[in-house]
């Protein structure tokens, strides 16, 4: 169940439907300041032909996009609560992530689900047509791009990626020899698999 006592961040359950509530609320709030203005420049010059008329125009450029962010995010159907209650029984140590939507170049989708464990990458996504192969080339050339060689699988159906979890759990340390690793300055408390999951969500809507 999703802890309310919890702040929802990017990756976590439930991050879908706290954002959708988030970005209504900035796109309600970034219209009603040029609004404002305008009504405001009406009443004390008596006219709409007036210099904060074109500050309130220009001023909902920023509104607009976070209309489109909103609608983008209330596009996207969270991850049911009985898949995230599947996955939550086999993260054992592993890093995991839930609900991140990317965009690639050949086209966008949602992802329920990725772990990571010592160099390998796997995620769960039901809700792709056809092959995966797309959004394993995209966050396979992301990392490498950035200095992490991985493995990415992305599974889609569930139990094959729950049996993979399994598989990292189970093979955690003997997976993890003889990799390498340089903490990052920026972030000197991450381990590997942490800025892994860090730059993936960066790519994420």
């Amino acid at each position: 169940m999703r802890k309310n006592s919890k702040k929802i961040r990017k990756g976590d359950y439930g991050y879908i439907h706290s954002e959708k509530i988030k970005r209504v609320l900035i796109t309600i709030g970034l219209f009603l300041l040029p609004m404002s203005a305008f009504i405001g420049g009406v009443i004390v010059t008596g006219t709409n032909k007036n210099l904060v008329t074109v500050v309130a125009v220009v001023g909902c450029l920023p509104a607009c996009k976070a209309l489109v962010d909103a609608i983008v995010m209330f596009m996207q159907k969270p991850v049911s609560p009985s898949t995230y209650e599947q996955i939550k029984q086999h993260e054992g140590d592993l890093v995991v992530i839930y609900e991140t939507y990317l965009t690639t170049y050949e086209k966008s989708t949602f992802v329920e689900s990725f772990a990571i464990c010592a160099g390998k990458v796997v995620g769960y996504s039901s809700r792709i047509d056809g092959s995966a192969q797309f959004v394993e080339d995209h966050v396979k050339k992301i990392l490498k791009h950035n200095g992490y060689k991985t493995e990415v699988k992305v599974f889609k159906e569930l139990k094959p990626y729950l049996d993979r979890l399994d598989y990292l759990n189970a093979h955690h340390e003997e997976l993890s020899k003889g990799i390498e690793f340089e903490p990052d300055s920026r972030y000197p408390e991450l381990s590997r698999d942490e800025l892994i999951k860090h730059l993936i969500l960066a790519i994420s809507l």
